[in-house]
């Protein structure tokens, strides 16, 4: 386990600055959307975390297809589209729903609450499903060619 993820440092390290861009613009747009004043979804907090989402999840998209794991192979494009956008779907789904729970089981309503439910916790969790995911499903290394019998 340890020689993987010394193997795979630099993976985890392009990873994590395309992560923390996409991370930075999720948290300012989430806030604007949600905790400035005259915010247009003050009232609305899992909505606006569900469109600070899907912005992060197009700068994620690019960094990593075109930097992090730029030396695998292309499949389809419309293929690996469709897989980020369903991992980072259930992402944004554990993010919402760490918010979601926050806010309306525990009743926490808070800016601080909101930022940490959603952008600490919702997205720690959702950091390390995203990365094992791309790793497996949406930019996989080549697979070996097959040895000829003979």
């Amino acid at each position: 386990m340890l020689r993987r993820l010394i193997n795979a440092r630099f993976e985890l390290m392009k990873f994590g600055t395309v992560g923390g861009i996409a991370y930075i613009v999720n948290l300012l747009l989430f806030n604007l959307l949600v905790h400035f004043p005259f915010s247009p979804l003050d009232d609305r907090p899992v909505t606006g975390s569900l469109i600070a989402g899907i912005v992060s999840i197009l700068i994620a998209y690019f960094g990593n297809r075109f930097w992090t794991w730029r030396e695998r192979p292309r499949r389809a494009m419309s293929r690996e589209i469709a897989l980020f956008f369903i991992i980072n779907g259930i992402g944004i789904a554990i993010a919402s729903g760490a918010l979601y729970i926050s806010r309306y089981v525990l009743g926490f309503e808070s800016a601080f609450a909101d930022n940490i439910a959603a952008n600490v916790i919702g997205v720690g969790i959702g950091t390390i499903f995203r990365f094992l995911s791309y790793r497996i499903w949406v930019f996989p290394k080549a697979l070996p060619a097959a040895k000829a019998v003979g």
